[in-house]
């Protein structure tokens, strides 16, 4: 495994492991970027700077009891890893169109820049399943 999925897995245990806001900070490029296409929890997709990625993540932490992060396949082509996995969240709190209990599950692929050790871009395409 090189260092490059070795950040990527980092960064998604981090994240598994309730760590949010400054915790991630040392993981993410200063100039890192979200680039999310549009889906259930972001209809119209949004592209997020380093800050908005640490409130972001520090949000999901308050929303969610637990998610987990299961990489089914990793691709790597330079600065640039690709992964295919499956993401599962149980909401905490009621909020919105989600009720605490709830099951979410996300079938994503990401393109993850890494440069210098850190996450410098996400680009992310999330296919949930139906909420019920």
């Amino acid at each position: 495994m090189s260092n490059a999925v070795d950040v990527v897995r980092s960064f998604y245990a981090a994240v598994e492991s309730g760590q949010h806001g400054e915790q991630l900070a040392g993981l993410l490029a200063d100039d890192a970027r979200t680039v999310e296409r549009p889906n259930l929890v972001s209809p119209s997709g949004r592209v997020s700077d380093r800050d908005a990625m640490l409130a972001a993540s520090t949000a999901g932490a308050r929303l969610l009891a637990s998610q987990r992060y299961d990489v089914r396949s990793v691709l790597e082509v330079g600065d640039l890893v690709v992964t295919r996995l499956t993401w599962t969240g149980t909401v905490a709190v009621d909020a919105g169109p989600f009720h605490a209990g709830q099951q979410l599950t996300a079938h994503i692929a990401q393109f993850v820049r890494v440069v210098d050790g850190r996450v410098a871009e996400i680009e992310t395409y999330d296919c949930y399943e139906p909420v019920t």
